[in-house]
């Protein structure tokens, strides 16, 4: 009988058979097999480009190729020590990149092309919960007497970010809405599943001030014969960086201080607005499309004024 020593590694099967089925490649020939299904699985075009920009970054960072046995935990934690201490990157934009890069390695590790689950190895850094900040209402007014309403760049853009702290949507929410699922009458607009983060249809309520400000630019639009709502000065789709420059210069003009004028301010602001007026969190969440409340907790951080306003309004000795 086969003596078993003390201390020898035991390989299981299922590992002992990962190792000699697999097919050698190299990482790039992963990357491409691995955007290859995140195509098929219909992935959002922003998230495929972010997925191909976070792995030029690191191909750079390389500066080479490595076998798919090369593929360890060590490279890509060094990675992550170059991304945080050398290039000195945000925590919060370096997990952005750790994500993209668990989501490859894990597909590597589950198509049995890596024998080291790395993925569950690299974890996310900490971070500051609360770093969102929202716009005050006295800058949301001066943002909208920013906007010069006497050319059309400037009306769309004033009705752009009406729609904008409304309906709380996000970026390519906004710039993929199409003419044809606003409804002015019933007060909603229709998004698309394939335009959302979630990659599900949902729809967004707007008020009667902001279908009123819709039925105006639409008209105005109207003979650009553009499906998409929102359009270039001469009826072309919008690009999300082209309108996030514009958001800024917007904010230049405004004499905003010390705070990113962006979609995604408007989105917190809006959310946040949206409570201190009188709305419930469970309505929030859904507009918002959010898949759970931790992450709509986190649109709405208020300021030790905005408690008291609150508090002031529903006191429990209100009615007493």
């Amino acid at each position: 009988m086969q003596t078993i020593r003390k201390g020898r590694r035991k390989h299981s099967r299922d590992e002992t058979a990962r190792t000699r089925m697999r097919e050698q490649f190299t990482m790039s020939e992963l990357f491409e097999k691995f955007m290859w299904s995140k195509r098929a699985e219909g992935l959002a075009p922003r998230t495929i480009e972010e997925y191909e920009l976070h792995f030029s970054w690191f191909f750079d960072w390389l500066d080479g190729d490595l076998t798919s046995d090369e593929m360890r935990t060590e490279v890509f934690l060094e990675y992550i020590h170059f991304m945080k201490e050398e290039k000195g990157l945000a925590p919060n934009t370096v997990n952005i990149r750790i994500r993209t890069m668990r989501a490859f390695l894990r597909w590597c590790y589950k198509e049995n092309h890596i024998v080291e689950p790395i993925h569950e190895k690299i974890k996310l850094m900490k971070t500051e919960q609360d770093t969102i900040e929202s716009f005050t209402t006295t800058e949301v007014k001066a943002i909208f007497n920013a906007f010069d309403t006497s050319t059309f760049v400037g009306f769309r853009d004033k009705v752009m970010v009406t729609v904008l702290l409304d309906t709380m949507v996000r970026i390519g929410e906004l710039l993929n809405m199409k003419r044809s699922l606003v409804d002015l009458k019933k007060g909603i607009i229709q998004l698309e599943a394939m335009n959302t983060k979630t990659r599900k249809a949902r729809e967004v309520p707007i008020s009667s001030k902001t279908a009123k400000l819709l039925k105006e630019y639409m008209i105005e639009s109207e003979d650009f014969g553009e499906e998409i709502l929102f359009v270039t000065y001469d009826g072309r789709p919008i690009e999300g960086n082209t309108w996030r420059t514009r958001l800024k210069e917007i904010g230049e003009l405004a004499g905003i201080k010390g705070k990113r004028v962006s979609p995604h301010t408007f989105r917190h602001t809006g959310a946040l607005f949206y409570i201190m007026n009188g709305g419930d969190p469970f309505s929030l969440q859904k507009i918002l499309g959010h898949t759970d409340m931790s992450m709509t907790r986190r649109y709405i951080q208020m300021t030790n004024i905005d408690v008291r306003k609150q508090h002031n309004v529903f006191s429990p000795l209100r009615n007493i």
